[in-house]
């Protein structure tokens, strides 16, 4: 009789130790499997934030005694950013935009923004040609008789305020041209004077 009761308790005591033991690995595996949702789901927070809509929206400002005035806005969604621009007082006829390297529109002709945009080191030319451009060759639009003009520009090969030194706009200038860009002409078209200015700064 004694005998039975030692096997009965004996077998009480593992079950006993096996279920704690088996409470504890269950524990274990929830507490890994919360972490686990945590980090998912702060990766899908980074994710979203960053394919987030981003806008900013700049004043154009007259240069070389132009009077030409404007705004422009930059829009990046996803991988795309859109820039959309509308100019008043300019002259009739053709002009051409650039974004340049300096977020510098003190000088009072504009050449405080330095040069085309080209951390890629290309040759200037038309956006898109095989034989080379600068990330800053946006090319030539059309004012109206009145003075006034629109643009409209589209390109993954930009971004907005990323790590990627040769995508990043912010930090450049966007300058509107007296003439028009020859797409040839080095370094910068042969375009005539600045006369609008803007800083793309956050």
């Amino acid at each position: 009789m004694r005998k039975i009761y030692f096997i009965i308790v004996t077998a009480s005591i593992l079950a006993f130790t096996g279920c704690k033991e088996t409470k504890k690995n269950a524990d274990s595996a929830v507490d890994s499997m919360e972490k686990e949702m945590e980090n998912m789901e702060e990766t899908a927070k980074e994710m979203e934030e960053s394919t987030m809509d981003q806008t900013i929206t700049l004043a154009m400002n007259s240069a070389s005694d132009s009077g030409v005035k404007g705004d422009v806005t930059f829009t990046q969604n996803g991988e795309e950013v859109m820039m959309m621009a509308k100019f008043t007082g300019l002259q009739a006829g053709n002009h051409a935009i650039h974004l340049h390297e300096t977020a510098d529109c003190s000088a009072h002709d504009g050449k405080s923004a330095g040069g085309h945009w080209n951390p890629t080191n290309e040759i200037h030319g038309k956006w898109g040609d095989e034989e080379g451009y600068h990330k800053g060759d946006i090319g030539n639009f059309v004012a109206d008789e009145d003075g006034n003009a629109s643009v409209e520009f589209s390109t993954d090969e930009w971004c907005m305020d990323c790590d990627d030194d040769t995508k990043n706009i912010v930090g450049r200038a966007v300058i509107v041209h007296q003439g028009k860009d020859d797409f040839t002409s080095q370094p910068s078209g042969d375009a005539g004077a600045r006369v609008a200015c803007t800083a793309i700064i956050k």
